[in-house]
């Protein structure tokens, strides 16, 4: 897991939530759950790109949105024959 810029937003929304409930619960409760919930988010997030990379593969065609595989699309070329 990288670091990424996007990943101040989520420290700060995290450090916001951890403050909203150290009314209810004790800071050290409410920052494990911060922790739990930041490389929880951070684990949902890289698996949810890695299918994403597994499912585009080489790319998508810009014309009918298939997976392009061996540098042609299916679809459009089977089309144009």
């Amino acid at each position: 897991m990288n670091f990424e810029k996007r990943d101040i937003i989520l420290i700060s929304g995290i450090f916001l939530v951890v403050l909203g409930i150290t009314q209810y619960i004790p800071l050290p409760y409410s920052a494990f759950i911060g922790i739990l919930m930041f490389f929880g988010i951070k684990f949902f997030v890289t698996k949810k790109r890695q299918m994403i990379v597994k499912d585009v593969g080489e790319g998508i065609c810009i014309e009918c949105g298939f997976k392009i595989i061996e540098n042609k699309c299916p679809n459009c070329d089977s089309e144009s024959k």
